[in-house]
């Protein structure tokens, strides 16, 4: 008896530390992202992988719509790897601060694909301080070999970043997550304010529910329709557009950049669907008179339009929107929602971003 007690816990020092939920000992090898898979971008090409923008290539640019594109919203990185642990480090540009969620805006959120669908498997928020940071994002797993994808932070920008895995195992580049290329360019909305996670997008709820890639090109309070961004989206490599144009900004603004916008990008990418959605409707206006006018003007001029542009354009579209229900409690200050809203914008959209798209054989 006293033998086998010895062996089994001989046995048990024999254990890996990983398996055993002690990652402190456990040695890591590091690869740099780029090496993998960089994907999810509507400019694939950009001298930083990690920013969203080739600003080499256009111009035009304010110091806010660089601010805004040099972050990282929405940026997969796809490989596969037989590690039990996954581990993630980075070395800052600029580490988002403020009142948004550390886990979306300094995180990194992991999908393993189990069964042939996108599995949460986990997410690990680094920190402000010095360089480099790192963190475990999952451990205890098997020794399959996993496809995986990896969120990059919505509001931080980074020069660097490392997966790393348990020494002695293998990682690659993954194949492509998602089907097509479409833009989906947008407000704070689609950039991600206020979700949980980074994979808790609009962008990134919809590629997952459809299996097409929706490439994030979210700017937070910066959508307006502006010159320099139709000049560069008339050249991106993509197959089809979908707009969050209504919610920065005026009735104004609306009607000052609308058809120019529109008729920019058709310059380039003529027989391409361009898809407007609604703005959704903001819970700040349930009481405060100012902000219900606001939002009623913009909405009313940005429909008012629409009709014109759809009889104007070919293959522009307009649909409708919502990321509230009937208890109307799904906002987290009044103008952005929370991961649920954002989930129920995904949902209102869908079906009828897919019949759209069948049109042109994006399925």
């Amino acid at each position: 008896m006293k033998r086998f007690l010895l062996l089994l816990a001989f046995a048990a020092m024999m254990i890996p530390a990983f398996a055993q939920g002690d990652f402190s000992s456990t040695t890591y090898s590091w690869t740099e992202a780029s090496k993998l898979n960089i994907t999810g971008k509507v400019f694939q090409d950009t001298p930083n992988p990690y920013e969203r923008m080739d600003f080499e290539r256009f111009g035009g640019w304010t110091d806010k719509d660089i601010a805004r594109l040099k972050m990282s919203a929405g940026i997969i990185v796809a490989f596969e790897t037989d590690s039990p642990a996954i581990k993630v480090r980075t070395e800052w540009i600029k580490a988002a601060g403020g009142n948004i969620s550390g886990q979306a805006s300094r995180g990194f959120d992991l999908y393993i694909k189990k069964d042939g669908k996108w599995l949460w498997a986990g997410v690990r928020a680094l920190d402000r301080g010095d360089d480099p940071q790192e963190g475990l994002i999952v451990g205890n797993m098997d020794e399959s070999m996993k496809e995986c994808m990896l969120y990059l932070p919505t509001h931080s920008s980074e020069k660097s970043v490392q997966i790393g895995i348990v020494e002695g195992y293998k990682i690659k580049p993954g194949k492509e997550p998602f089907r097509h290329r479409i833009c989906l360019h947008g407000s704070s909305y689609m950039h991600g304010a206020y979700t949980t996670r980074s994979g808790a997008t609009v962008p990134g709820f919809l590629s997952r529910l459809t299996g097409l890639m929706f490439c994030n090109l979210g700017v937070g309070g910066d959508c307006l329709m502006q010159p320099q961004f139709a000049r560069a989206l008339k050249d991106a490599d993509v197959e089809a557009f979908v707009f969050d144009a209504f919610s920065n900004g005026s009735d104004a603004s609306v009607k000052k950049n609308l058809f120019n916008f529109i008729e920019t990008i058709q310059s380039g990418q003529k027989g391409k669907p361009l898809i407007f959605m609604s703005s959704i409707y903001r819970e700040c206006r349930n009481f405060d008179a100012v902000a219900e006018r606001k939002e009623a003007a913009k909405d009313a001029m940005a429909r008012k339009l629409m009709a014109q542009a759809l009889e104007k354009y070919p293959d522009v579209y307009f649909i409708e929107s919502t990321a509230t229900n009937e208890w109307h409690e799904t906002t987290v200050d009044g103008v952005h929602p929370g991961d649920g809203g954002y989930l129920l914008w995904a949902l209102s959209v869908k079906d009828q971003i897919l019949e759209i798209l069948a049109k042109y054989g994006i399925q």
